[in-house]
């Protein structure tokens, strides 16, 4: 039976957001609604296009009508696999800017649009909404005033249709007001996205560094401890010792303290309570049935002597950490994802955390990014374990976690191993 959310959740740990938002996730929306919004208008000025299609020198206007109309399928088409989506929208705008600016050089009939408007006109904002896709606010924003601008002076020509300053400024007003929304709402979107992004990673940095300043205040009290009852004392001792059974009483005194100094350097608080393997399969299978994205579960064998109740919270809070990312930048809900636990053999836990979503370039994170680096990766290293990442760009991520890091217990066998000088002695 899955664990409840509650009985999964460690006690004072803030529970993720079903559906974080991320500068991702909104750049997918926008796409989306960008490339609709295309197509909409795109088949609303179709049979204009098409009544006007002889207005224009061939082989320009198939150029015109070709690129244009092609570029919104595309778009559209971008947007659904995420794919090449700025490269193409902002080819989308460059060639609507371009056929804007060649319409008075290649009409044929200058008295044909005196009544009505060149079609490029009912596409300005879809033009428009295109470039604050592809590129910055601010090129946007130049793009937004351009495009109208063009239009008003192509409407001044013959060929545009001739038409009065009034007239083409009315038009060129109107443009403006509809690409400047265009343009404020992708911004504001965009803005929102970066706020939540900066907002989490600001929160994962002040939980680091609380979790420091609570592991140096332990050491510290630890520390103290053993200074004021072991060390002082075996100095006191070692001073006061004039006879050899007092001077080996006092070697005895140190090699005490030296033992309890590196005892405490290794162990942690409450080392001494365990939690069994299953108990931890079971918190963190419940926990990923708890999200909001399916992960397939992959339950193998967990058997064993168990695990120290600090190893097993920092376990279970890297492997809920990788798949809160998986589902904040691995891709929507139909990227498969899969959760796999099982025994590794010697009394240890490994924990897999995997998908097929867009992946990322490992060797390439930013500092700023604690979500990986600190959550994860030096958390485990932290409780003795080790974490490897595989991902590469389009191929998915896959995180394993392993409790406790083979290599490190390799090390600590061949320094029990190694004869002291007393022994050679």
């Amino acid at each position: 039976m899955a664990a409840s959310p509650a009985a999964s959740a460690p006690v004072g740990q803030a529970r993720q957001p079903r559906n974080p938002i991320s500068r991702r996730q909104i750049e997918t929306v926008i796409s989306r609604s960008v490339g609709i919004f295309g197509l909409v208008f795109g088949a609303q000025t179709l049979p204009i296009t098409l009544a006007q299609f002889g207005l224009v020198h061939p082989p320009w206007d198939w150029v015109f009508t070709v690129a244009i109309y092609g570029g919104l399928l595309v778009s559209f088409a971008a947007s659904l696999l995420r794919r090449l989506v700025r490269a193409v929208n902002a080819f989308v705008a460059i060639a609507f800017l371009l056929a804007m600016a060649a319409w008075p050089f290649t009409a044929m009939d200058p008295s044909a649009l005196a009544v009505d408007r060149p079609w490029l006109w009912y596409l300005c904002t879809v033009a428009t909404a295109a470039a604050a896709m592809a590129f910055s606010t601010w090129i946007a924003t130049v793009y937004m005033v351009i495009i109208p601008i063009i239009y008003g002076l192509v409407r001044l020509t013959p060929p545009g249709g001739g038409k009065s300053i009034e007239s083409a400024s009315l038009d060129v007003a109107y443009a403006i007001i509809l690409g400047g929304a265009v343009v404020m709402l992708v911004t504001l979107l965009r803005q929102a996205a970066a706020s939540v992004d900066s907002a989490q990673s600001a929160a994962l940095d002040r939980y680091s560094h609380a979790v420091m300043q609570h592991a140096t205040e332990v050491e510290r009290v630890q520390v103290d401890a053993i200074v004021h009852d072991s060390v002082l004392t075996t100095l006191l001792s070692a001073a006061r010792a004039y006879t050899p059974e007092a001077k080996e009483l006092a070697t005895r005194m140190a090699e005490n303290a030296m033992r309890q100094l590196r005892d405490a350097a290794a162990a942690v608080p409450d080392d001494d309570a365990t939690v069994s393997l299953s108990e931890l399969t079971h918190r963190i299978s419940g926990a990923a049935s708890t999200l909001s994205s399916p992960f397939e579960l992959r339950i193998g064998r967990t058997s064993g002597p168990g695990i120290p109740v600090q190893s097993a919270e920092a376990v279970y809070s890297a492997a809920m950490q990788a798949m809160v990312n998986s589902l904040q930048h691995a891709g929507g809900p139909e990227v498969p994802r899969w959760l796999e636990i099982r025994s590794d053999g010697d009394g240890g836990l490994i924990v897999e955390v995997g998908d097929s979503g867009v992946g990322f370039p490992v060797d390439s994170i930013p500092v700023e990014r604690l979500g990986l680096r600190v959550s994860i990766v030096e958390r485990v290293a932290n409780a003795g374990g080790a974490v490897t990442v595989h991902s590469a760009v389009g191929e998915g991520t896959v995180i394993s976690i392993r409790w406790p890091d083979p290599q490190r217990e390799q090390q600590t066998d061949l320094v029990a191993a190694t004869p002291t000088e007393g022994a050679q002695e």
